[in-house]
């Protein structure tokens, strides 16, 4: 059982530098984000406004992505992408705005739409 897993994890030491310099100090600023925004009121025009240059970053990241796809996924179809987008956006609109129906949608169709045209 040992040798299986020794096998699937690979070098221990990797792991514990990726925890280390990777996880732990995201954590510690997860942590004091979330100590010092308890007292922000969701609704200030502060916060309105960081949610609004967020929301305007992603769309720019995934219309990049549609129009200039990276890596494999420049082998799928513009026409294919656009479809997988549009179906993803109205389950969003049909299932109440949720993210997670949206994107999972999303993606199947163009898991699907990949494997049907092989």
């Amino acid at each position: 059982m040992s040798d299986w897993l020794a096998h699937f994890i690979g070098d221990w030491h990797a792991l514990f530098v990726l925890l280390l310099a990777g996880f732990l100090p995201n954590e510690v600023w997860r942590m004091i984000g979330l100590w010092l925004g308890a007292g922000v009121d969701e609704g200030s025009e502060l916060l309105v406004w960081v949610r609004a240059v967020a929301t305007a970053i992603l769309a720019g990241v995934i219309a990049q992505i549609l129009i200039q796809p990276p890596g494999a996924l420049a082998s799928v179809p513009g026409w294919l992408r656009y479809a997988a987008v549009a179906g993803g956006c109205i389950v969003f609109i049909v299932t109440r705005r949720s993210i997670f129906a949206g994107v999972v949608s999303g993606e199947i169709l163009m898991l699907v739409g990949k494997w049907w045209l092989g």
